[in-house]
């Protein structure tokens, strides 16, 4: 997919914790996403599977954080947290979708962490 010019970033930053991503677009678009959201949304094959029905649930993450960031070309961004996980490329679309969806994307993963009896810790 090609990113249409208001996908593209102006400003990627990591807070001084490591626990919270800022990202804003050209459209003034503006998101802060939390370490952990990141993580249990990584778009890696490890926890997306291979299609919506095969979608991972990550638990225990409540603590991790973003130890470094990489660029991928000028399209994306690896992310490489503090539990070593570091496969997921968050393109710059990817990391719109996730902003823009954040709130019912956490509540979903709440509710399935909880409906399997699982815990963020």
């Amino acid at each position: 997919m090609t990113p249409i010019s208001e996908d593209w970033p102006t400003e990627i930053r990591l807070n001084p914790a490591k626990d919270l991503l800022h990202i804003a677009f050209e459209d003034g678009k503006r998101f802060a996403l939390p370490a952990e959201f990141l993580r249990v949304y990584s778009p890696s094959a490890e926890v997306t599977g291979h299609g919506a029905e095969e979608r991972k649930i990550v638990p225990g993450k409540r603590d991790v954080l973003i130890a470094r960031i990489e660029p991928v070309g000028n399209y994306a961004v690896r992310l490489i947290f503090s539990d070593g996980h570091g496969t997921g490329i968050f393109s710059w679309v990817y990391l719109r979708e996730v902003g823009e969806g954040q709130a019912k994307l956490w509540e979903d993963y709440l509710a399935a962490v909880a409906e399997r009896g699982l815990s963020r810790d």
